[in-house]
């Protein structure tokens, strides 16, 4: 097959004329994973990722333990209907032990997560060599429940897998405000009297019911990943709790829908793997291109924000040089005196601080001008509240000075001069050491102050 037929396959798909089998797989797994994103948003921001793990891997010996009691009773074990119930009480037993274990003092809620994920599976793997000792059982297929096996999922799971995603959204719809509290503070949901206990149980709940109905299509080992990886990449995207649920929902459904869709077409691809792959590439993309939390973005602000610091200790440099020759910010004479190393002098250019006079000398213009001046005085400000108020040194309040100068809020600056008996603008204020002195430890200002205030 052909590239260009691969992908005329794979469009025949996304656009639901792939025939019955196709359509079902991508329908059950896009309801799937919205529920599951929905729910595992907040299993994220209750940091509770490890429960989902250990929740999915204690349904293995429900799984095993259903097939067991069924052929013993001479029933169908391979029933689906009989092994979910099975997933179902295990899981629930597995859910109830970790809340049981996590209020016991000396155990840490991540080690009786941890120890029920582990139990719970290494009872799964025995009863499953069980199973395989049966006669007629050879593992009876059960090792599909561990990877999943999308590609044999019906209509009835299919509308069983919208069945819970109804539930799912429905629940957290009814119980979001106690959600989002138990979430970011449970401490005060208790105090304030919130059902901090029902809304940890709901999250419980409705991880187990995704866990379950999410067995056959994506399997116990990797319904995990479905229920963490599209809420941790809507996390980059925003800070809003409703909209992080909604995010990581459409997340999870596309991931589902894509990732089904391209199993259909790759011959031999496990659709479990392939979903988990996609979610995966989501989250990458989120990693490096978020608006606000992504590492491009932030790389960029961080660079524009070295920028603007830059720029503003050089104009600064240039105001003060200036004052000590009783000169102009905007003369060449301080320009020249400011010692400009050629990083800063691009900086300046790059934001059009400077210009030439007739005798090509560089100055700054009357706007760049004024910033220096508002700048300086800001700085003097600062260090009059650290000499005055924080008790410091002046030769070190200069040091300490350049980076708190840098909180550029009107609000914040009135308050500091409200707190210094300032009025306007005012005059420029006095340096409280001598202008071109870095800071020594010990110098005949530093001991002066030190001889005033003893």
């Amino acid at each position: 097959m052909t590239l260009q037929q691969s992908a005329a396959q794979l469009l025949d798909v996304w656009l639901l004329r792939g025939g019955h089998t196709a359509t079902a797989v991508s329908l059950g797994s896009a309801l799937l994973g919205a529920s599951a994103g929905a729910i595992g948003a907040f299993a994220l921001l209750r940091r509770r990722a490890l429960i989902a793990d250990a929740i999915a891997h204690a349904t293995l010996p429900g799984v095993a333990a259903a097939f067991i009691v069924a052929a013993w009773l001479g029933a169908d074990g391979r029933s689906l209907p009989v092994l979910l119930t099975g997933a179902l009480i295990a899981g629930v037993l597995g859910g109830i032990t970790v809340q049981a274990l996590s209020r016991v003092r000396l155990l840490s809620e991540d080690g009786a997560m941890a120890s029920v994920l582990a139990v719970f599976f290494g009872a799964g793997v025995v009863l499953m060599s069980v199973v395989q000792t049966l006669p007629g059982g050879g593992q009876a297929g059960l090792k599909n429940f561990i990877f999943g096996q999308a590609a044999a999922i019906s209509t009835g799971e299919v509308m069983l897998a919208g069945a819970c995603a109804i539930t799912v959204l429905l629940g957290i719809a009814l119980l979001f405000k106690e959600l989002g509290l138990v979430c970011f503070d449970p401490g005060f949901a208790r105090a304030a009297g919130r059902p901090a206990l029902l809304a940890d149980g709901a999250i419980v709940a409705m991880l187990l019911l995704v866990s379950v109905v999410g067995l056959q299509m994506v399997g116990l080992v990797m319904i995990v990943a479905l229920q963490i990886i599209p809420a941790a990449a809507a996390r980059f995207w925003t800070d809003r709790l409703w909209l992080t649920v909604v995010i990581s929902a459409v997340i999870g459904a596309a991931s589902c829908y894509v990732g089904a869709g391209i199993s259909a077409v790759l011959p031999r691809t496990p659709t479990g793997a392939t979903i988990v792959l996609c979610a995966g590439a989501v989250l990458a993309l989120s990693l490096l291109a978020a608006p606000r939390y992504g590492v491009l973005a932030m790389g960029v602000r961080r660079a524009l924000w070295g920028l603007r610091v830059a720029r503003s200790h050089a104009l600064r440099r240039v105001a003060e040089c200036a004052e000590g020759l009783g000169a102009d910010a905007q003369s060449p004479e301080a320009f020249a005196a400011a010692g400009l190393t050629r990083p800063h002098r691009l900086v300046l250019r790059l934001f059009g601080d400077i210009r030439l006079t007739p005798s090509a000398l560089p100055v700054l213009r009357r706007v760049a001008a004024r910033r220096a001046l508002a700048l300086t005085r800001a700085h003097r400000w600062w260090e009059q509240y650290l000499v005055s108020h924080a008790r410091h040194d002046p030769a070190h309040a200069d040091l300490i000075a350049d980076v708190l100068e840098h909180a550029d809020n009107e609000e914040f600056m009135e308050q500091l001069q409200a707190e210094l008996g300032l009025q306007g603008a005012g005059p420029m204020p006095a340096s409280p050491h001598p202008l071109g002195v870095v800071a020594p430890k010990f110098n005949a200002v530093a001991e002066a102050a030190r001889a005033d205030r003893t």
